[in-house]
């Protein structure tokens, strides 16, 4: 019992390649990482290499505390109920100073809104949809691909999603949309890499919810296709990339990355906030 406590005291799994190595090394014997204890031990990068974390409770957090935050900045606006689609929606002008995305914030310079949108809802039903594609295919996505490699896709297609919105012309928007399309593409890419009776039914099944959600789009008003669209592609082309579980598995590069965009997000964010407070919007 001792013996089996001190060997998970004084030995890690090396960050690069996962081999058990001593807490002291300066260097991993196996894979040459230098300094794999600050690597294992680092904030955010620890976490995601110990398997410690899933980003989709707190991506569901931000977006509901973010949607409650952009009401709150305009209450009779967002009580003026025009129908149910537009129930409980914040005005434009509370929108824009949360971090909407589109033409006029990047024409203003407001570059970060890229991806500060993607954390933005227009209404309660915009949200609700959204939130709940995240919770249905999200931990799919998360178990086959792994956490760190989940938040760099959702990421990278929910900033394809504006950049293609923004150049079709789109003046403003918000949504996880781009995002969430992009996660549909992550999975359809997979199920017909995979193949087999696993990964076919997944091909077959996220191909049919892709069909009906871009077939919702251009058939509601008000939907933004060009993001979706965007999202689709820079998630595909983010899957193919970074690779799966099966194919190969997470490795430190994929870990700093997706720290290196949870700083970036957070960085926006902070670009947002320093705009509301000094222009006296």
């Amino acid at each position: 019992m001792n013996s089996r406590f001190d060997d998970q005291r004084t030995t890690l799994h090396c960050p690069r390649c996962r081999r058990l190595i001593s807490k002291n090394s300066q260097t991993c014997i196996n894979c040459g990482l230098r300094y794999p204890n600050v690597y294992a031990s680092a904030p955010l990068i620890g976490p995601l290499i110990r398997g410690r974390i899933s980003f989709i409770d707190p991506i569901t957090i931000a977006c509901f505390a973010l949607y409650v935050l952009a009401l709150a900045l305009d209450i009779s606006g967002a009580l003026s109920i025009e129908g149910i689609f537009s129930a409980l929606s914040p005005t434009t002008p509370s929108l824009i100073k949360v971090g909407a995305g589109g033409q006029l914030p990047i024409r203003a310079g407001h570059w970060w809104t890229l991806l500060t949108a993607t954390y933005l809802h227009g209404s309660i039903l915009h949200i609700l949809f959204n939130m709940l594609w995240l919770r249905q295919i999200g931990p799919l996505v998360n178990e086959l691909f792994g956490a760190s490699r989940f938040f760099i896709i959702y990421t990278c297609a929910g900033l394809t999603g504006s950049i293609v919105s923004v150049l079709a012309g789109t003046p403003l928007f918000v949504g996880a949309s781009g995002a969430i399309f992009g996660l549909f593409a992550t999975l359809i890419y997979y199920g017909w890499h995979r193949g087999g009776t696993f990964g076919s039914s997944i091909f077959r099944q996220m191909l049919i919810w892709a069909g009906i959600a871009f077939m919702f789009g251009f058939m509601a008003a008000g939907i933004d296709n060009w993001g979706h669209l965007g999202g689709f592609v820079g998630g595909a082309a983010a899957a193919i990339i970074l690779g799966y579980k099966e194919r190969k598995r997470q490795t430190l590069f994929h870990h700093v990355l997706a720290a290196s965009m949870i700083l970036l997000v957070i960085l926006c964010f902070a670009l947002q906030g320093w705009w509301f407070f000094t222009s006296g919007v």
